[in-house]
């Protein structure tokens, strides 16, 4: 019979590989940020839910395209936008304050982290709350942009539908024709999240950021991520080909199961908190005596 691990052991785990790995390089998925109330894209097996993401390249070229995207945003982002940190977040954030872990790389693009007090942070694929315009790249909050929308488009607004992954909804509009898209105050031009879409790439300087910080890391621990994702799949590839170990605390399998030294199949909300009190990793700006007894952060 198998040996029966507790969400304790597992901790203990992973609190002694962050002990051994002082500047352990971190890769956070959608997978953290569930328990903040933001759906994920994939199953316990990495297959992706539901239809293909809207394309990048043709969002860019399609006024309709457009139109599909604004209208299912308007309606899912209050969703994303209410989300705080879980106590993933928190403790992560806790952990760098006290330098046991070195940098932390997310493919998410809630913001949560910076929310929960992390401050060494790349946001791979961008940030949701920001939005750009097309023509002059003039910048927006996401939240002035939505008044504009439910403003312009008041029916829409009212709809109900499922919340899905980054602030999209599962809303199929009958006459998008009619429907008024964001535009800038500035000169008229279209509006995009500034965000990594499907089928573009991560710019290169944060990609440059992004490898310099593998290269200064002694190990890798990748949380809430099946990396089925390239852009995240890679720095096990480059972990691996250094010979820095890989630690992965996951709901399921990944991309990179038969590289990793330390598998964790357990929730992060529920892991990390436990591994930041066995490291007494203390909430940046928090004192010691606000900290009670049992060292909850």
């Amino acid at each position: 019979m198998a040996e029966a691990f507790t969400v304790q052991d597992r901790a203990e785990e992973l609190a002694a590989f962050l002990d051994r790995h002082t500047r352990t390089l971190v890769l956070t998925g959608a997978g953290l940020s569930t328990a903040s109330g933001i759906p994920d894209y994939r199953d316990r097996d990495g297959t992706r839910r539901g239809k293909q993401p809207i394309q990048g390249p043709e969002f860019r070229r399609s006024e309709a395209v457009q139109r599909r995207y604004w209208a299912r945003s308007m309606v899912g982002w209050p969703v994303l936008a209410k989300a705080t940190p879980n106590g993933g977040h928190q403790a992560l954030a806790a952990l760098e304050a006290s330098g046991r872990i070195g940098f932390i790389l997310t493919q998410n693009v809630d913001g949560l982290h910076h929310q929960a007090g992390s401050h060494a942070v790349l946001e791979l694929h961008g940030n949701i709350h920001h939005v750009k315009c097309l023509a002059c790249e003039a910048q927006f909050p996401r939240a002035f942009v939505q008044a504009q929308l439910e403003e312009a488009n008041p029916d829409v607004a009212r709809s109900m539908a499922l919340p899905l992954p980054d602030g999209d909804a599962a809303l199929e509009p009958d006459a998008l024709t009619d429907f008024r898209l964001p535009h800038c105050v500035h000169c008229g031009g279209a509006l995009m999240p500034d965000v990594v879409f499907f089928g573009d790439n991560v710019p290169a300087a944060r990609t440059a950021c992004a490898l310099a910080q593998m290269e200064k890391a002694d190990s890798l621990l990748v949380i809430g991520s099946s990396l089925m994702v390239y852009s995240g799949f890679r720095f096990c590839r480059m972990a691996t080909q250094s010979g820095k170990p890989i630690a992965a605390l996951n709901l399921g399998r990944t991309r990179a199961d038969d590289l990793l030294h330390l598998k964790l199949d357990e929730s992060a909300e529920h892991v990390l908190p436990l591994v930041a009190q066995l490291l007494n990793a203390r909430p940046p700006g928090l004192p010691p005596a606000l900290i009670d007894h049992r060292g909850t952060l």
